[in-house]
């Protein structure tokens, strides 16, 4: 452990030494890149130089030991000796978790699309109220929502509803999230007073760098018309909204949520690159073996993975069979005891699978 501790300690400095050179401060996507890196590895070299520390208090302690006469002072050198000790092996837990290993993109930005699925008009309006649970969530952390496309429904649903969330360390809390949320209560269209069961998907995928997914163009067709909103009528008369396909793989990108083109062309641009990243993902996995694959999935839109029931005030996480009864606050934000919850099960089933 400690020889994979060193060199993680040169691999920072050489990072801090590489981040200073005139080349990489001019080029942004490098920049990013090694900043990326640096705040991953920052909590575990922290923690390395307090149990390197600790293990100097402990040879100091043992030294002057060995040549202490003083009754007195010997007992208050054994005292130190203890106490490096049990610091050194608190330290040595949490260096075993730090060194787990990271998804590589923890520490992205990412893009979320809600969708109402089976439930009709019920499922649109559960889907308009976990994108509103996700905002009040991401403002709880600073976090910045860049809104990207939104369909609404008749009675203040969202048949779909595309956002980005900016901040540090974005995709290591959201990519729980990904999967068929199904919920239990009474529609506002229920007459009767019965209970209905509907469903969400929601979609989290790291948004990638363009360095790392390339659009020649040659690949990308890109078609510009005016923004309409709900019915088709104009909203303007400048051709700013703005139509992506991507030509090897006929993928389709619109946003028209900007006045200007060019930031509407920017904002699809990196939609695209997303949704190819995620692509590539995808590939990746399903050639790794059936038994690397977590119990805590981070994006099968195919797989139950939460129920919200608000008559008992109930919610569910069926990945790690967790209920709490505080479905209220939940829906108001309150989602840290979920994601910290299924952070930790991913770090158990990583620790026992060695």
């Amino acid at each position: 452990m400690i020889d994979r501790l060193e060199a993680l300690r040169r691999r920072h400095r050489e990072i801090q030494e590489e981040m200073g050179r005139p080349e990489v401060v001019g080029d942004h996507q490098k920049l990013a890149s090694l900043g990326r890196e640096l705040r991953a590895l920052e909590p575990l070299i922290a923690a390395y130089e307090r149990y390197l520390a600790a293990r100097e208090q402990l040879t100091d302690a043992r030294e002057m030991l060995r040549s202490e006469k003083d009754p007195q002072m010997q007992e208050y050198l054994r005292g130190e000796e203890k106490n490096a000790e049990l610091r050194m092996a608190d330290i040595e837990e949490e260096l075993k978790l730090l060194l787990l290993p990271k998804d590589p993109n923890d520490e992205r930005d990412v893009v979320v699309e809600i969708q109402g699925a089976e439930g009709g008009q019920e499922a649109a309006l559960f889907a308009a109220d976990l994108f509103r649970m996700y905002q009040r969530w991401v403002e709880t952390k600073r976090w910045k929502v860049e809104m990207i496309e939104l369909q609404e429904s008749g009675i203040g649903g969202f048949d779909k509803v595309s956002f980005e969330v900016h901040g540090q360390g974005a995709y290591s809390q959201l990519k729980y999230e990904g999967g068929v949320h199904r919920v239990q209560r009474v529609p506002q269209t229920e007459s009767q007073g019965r209970v209905h069961t509907s469903a969400a998907t929601v979609t989290v995928m790291p948004e990638a760098d363009p360095v790392e997914i390339e659009l020649p163009d040659k690949d990308i067709k890109i078609e510009t018309s005016t923004s309409t909103g709900p019915g088709g009528q104009s909203v303007n008369t400048t051709y700013s909204a703005i139509r992506i396909t991507h030509l090897p793989t006929g993928l389709v990108v619109s946003i028209q949520d900007e006045k200007s083109q060019l930031k509407n062309k920017e904002k699809a641009l990196r939609v695209l690159r997303t949704r190819l990243y995620e692509r590539k993902l995808a590939e990746q996995q399903a050639e790794q073996s059936a038994a690397r694959q977590s119990m805590v999935k981070s994006g099968n839109r195919s797989e139950k993975i939460r129920t919200y029931n608000f008559k008992d005030n109930r919610v569910t996480d069926h990945r790690i069979d967790l209920t709490l009864y505080k479905l209220d606050r939940i829906m108001q934000g309150d989602l840290d005891e979920l994601v910290t919850a299924l952070a930790t099960a991913e770090r158990q089933r990583l620790l026992e699978s060695g």
